[in-house]
């Protein structure tokens, strides 16, 4: 059943809920360290330089990559969605739990030595943001509805 609500710019050419433009920037932004891994490998000559400028401690890179899971899988089943209507609901609530974890992150990274700097602060900006949104947004709700059609 379709969301009268929404304007008709939010459909496909199906009748279908496009997800919003912010819901693929938000994805970037979980998988940020997997961004910057597939640079860093494109880039051998200065991958080892990019990934010591963002991640000085390693182990620190490798508990990144876990929070980026969901968004890489959301991405990867986001053609799919109406083929696995349960699973793509699910998909929102772990993109939720992985966007909490990101927000607490860099916190406890604090706690841990590292300096505050503009970039960890502008993080815990745009996490807080991404978690509210991800909360809040009725049609990005509705996109993940099992039964949007």
């Amino acid at each position: 059943m379709k969301n009268i609500d929404f304007p008709l710019s939010a459909y496909d050419a199906h009748g279908r809920l496009k997800l919003p433009f912010l819901f693929w920037c938000i994805l970037l932004l979980q998988a940020r360290t997997w961004v910057l891994f597939v640079m860093a490998a494109a880039s051998r000559q200065q991958g080892d330089t990019l990934l010591n400028l963002f991640y000085p401690d390693h182990d620190n890179f490798w508990l990144g990559l876990l929070p980026g899971v969901p968004a890489v899988v959301a991405f990867l089943v986001s053609g799919r969605r109406f083929q696995l209507p349960r699973f793509w609901a699910l998909m929102r609530w772990a993109l939720i739990l992985a966007q909490t974890a990101l927000l607490l992150w860099q916190p406890v990274v604090w706690l841990q030595g590292e300096p505050l700097s503009g970039t960890g602060l502008a993080l815990v900006i745009l996490d807080g943001f991404a978690l509210w949104w991800l909360l809040a947004n009725r049609r990005l709700r509705a996109c993940f509805s099992p039964h949007e059609d």
